[in-house]
């Protein structure tokens, strides 16, 4: 299983035209001088590369690599997640856009110092930067690892070509960099799963064959509406739950709405979350599809001894290399997929962190700070969260089992910051105390059901250290489009039964449930 040079040569090209998109950019227009072209592109964006940008912000590796092995294994219970989007798009469109675009807002959080304080905004953006700097370096390093345990690709050699690449584009080219590439990598991302659903379903024989081996086996799904929360996945977790996950992601996170925010009228930002849907509805499809075909294909193919050994994470790359090596380039064009996940959720990362330490940490308090120095203290914060993210992967390295509580992590803090921008929105009799003590509670239950789960696993399983989480796997998280995936072959209902087979999945809907249920008595937990 090893790459040829045509494979190296799709996977090249991939970072030239990345870093060329960037370099463009840096000198060309106003060659990225002002503060407002370096963050918010001029704010002359149209609706169509916002839609592909806010698709590929949240479309990373570690996605692309759980979703087919989550439907491989559990089947396609998980395809109704859809349904959730509908609505987890509708709303941000017609709530929360026009509240932070008619603002004139740079900072998704100088709307909590409208509304309340600074305090207040304080506490949002240093959540926010909390979140993303935990996460960008797991997606940055997880990828990497499991394709370095399947086609020994050097890991550091990944890591260190893709961050700084990635930092080389966004820290020069600014927003417009970043959304053109999420554009191009966007459409790589779509070429290298197609291929791989194409090639897989020749091989099996075709579509009807992969469907009806499927239904043989008890993969197709029907609708689960089984209230109780301990299943594994329910129609109420994924079409209900969803749109909490889709309004955090669409509705409140920085790195989304720095896109609206950029697009040259409140009518295209509109538009631009109406296009993402179907987008969306296409990605999950192809994610959905690569699982089934892959099921189909090893109903006829053996697995080996090292597949059988194998995270279900590695499982989609080992599949891909088994069906795609006969075809020179096409293994490489999948890899490129994979990396172009990555590159687009962490460029999105450094430009929305740079953002929100300039203009909620720095700009507040340094008078009179001229444009043209703005603008480089910006370029600079993007440099050098793209090095802190070289670092947070090199600490990913070594954290072992303690991986997924670090991507969980992402999740955790989505609910209670999305309760917060809800609190001020919805309720005009809220104040600024009563933001903060929410907001610290949110996280405080957020972090003691999924931690106290993860600890309570961990104490009764020792993983090697040097494999990625093969227990609980990279895929997690019910707040953003990954999900959470388990060593058992069969589902539990029971906690106990949740606690034997080290299925963190129920922990992460209990979190999903504390974060987002609204207590009739206690309006200030309203999400």
């Amino acid at each position: 299983m090893k790459f040829t040079v045509a494979d190296y040569a799709i996977f090249v090209l991939l970072l030239v035209f990345s870093a060329g998109i960037g370099l463009f950019y840096a000198l060309s227009g106003g060659k990225q001088r002002t503060v407002q072209e370096f963050l918010l592109a001029n704010r002359s964006m149209t609706f169509l590369p916002l839609a592909f940008s806010l698709l590929a912000t949240f479309q990373s590796a570690v996605a692309i690599l759980g979703v087919p092995s989550e439907i491989y294994r559990f089947g396609t219970e998980y395809w109704f997640l859809g349904c959730s989007y509908f609505l987890g798009l509708l709303i941000p469109a017609h709530v929360f856009i026009p509240i932070f675009y008619r603002l004139r807002l740079t900072s998704t959080y100088e709307y909590l110092e409208l509304r309340f304080n600074k305090v207040v905004r304080l506490c949002g953006t240093a959540t926010f930067i909390f979140q993303m700097v935990i996460y960008m370096g797991v997606v940055l390093y997880a990828p990497a690892l499991a394709l370095n345990a399947v086609t020994k690709f050097d890991i550091w050699a990944s890591v260190l070509t893709i961050g700084i690449v990635c930092t080389l584009y966004t820290a020069l080219g600014g927003l417009k960099a970043v959304i053109w590439t999420d554009v191009f990598q966007t459409f790589v991302m779509f070429a290298g799963q197609v291929a791989v659903i194409v090639v897989g379903t020749i091989k099996v024989g075709g579509i009807g064959r992969v469907w009806q081996l499927a239904a043989e086996k008890g993969k197709i799904s029907g609708i689960d509406l089984n209230p109780d929360p301990y299943e594994r996945h329910t129609f109420w977790t994924l079409a209900f739950g969803g749109v909490f996950m889709m309004l955090a992601l669409y509705g409140v996170n920085q790195a989304q709405v720095q896109r609206y925010l950029s697009s040259r009228s409140e009518r295209q930002a509109v538009l631009s979350c109406y296009a993402v849907f179907p987008c969306q509805q296409i990605v999950l499809c192809l994610s959905c599809l690569t699982g089934l075909v892959m099921f189909a294909y090893y109903q006829d193919h053996q697995l080996t001894q090292e597949q059988l050994n194998a995270s279900p994470d590695q499982m989609v790359l080992y599949f891909v290399m088994d069906v795609l090596q006969e075809v020179p380039g096409l293994p490489g064009l999948f890899v490129a997929c994979l990396f172009s996940g990555s590159l687009s959720t962490i460029s999105s990362a450094f430009n929305s962190l740079a953002t929100v330490t300039m203009e909620d940490l720095i700009r507040p308090y340094v008078a009179n700070i001229p444009e043209r120095r703005a603008t480089l203290y910006s370029k600079l914060l993007a440099l050098g969260y793209g090095l802190l993210c070289l670092g947070m992967a090199y600490i990913s390295s070594m954290m072992g089992p303690v991986l997924q509580a670090a991507i969980s992590i992402f999740g955790m803090v989505g609910g209670p910051l999305l309760g917060l921008f809800c609190l001020g929105m919805f309720f005009p009799c809220a104040n600024s105390v009563g933001a903060v003590v929410g907001l610290i509670a949110g996280l405080a239950m957020a972090f003691w059901v999924g931690i106290g789960s993860m600890v309570i696993n961990y104490q009764s399983v020792s993983p090697d250290p040097t494999v990625l989480a093969t227990d609980g796997n990279l895929t997690t998280a019910v707040m953003t489009t990954l999900l959470t995936s388990t060593t058992a072959p069969e589902r539990s209902n029971t906690w106990e039964g949740c606690k034997s087979q080290n299925d963190f999945s129920s922990a992460a809907t209990i979190t999903l449930l504390f974060a987002c249920k609204v207590p009739r008595n206690a309006p200030l937990w309203s999400t």
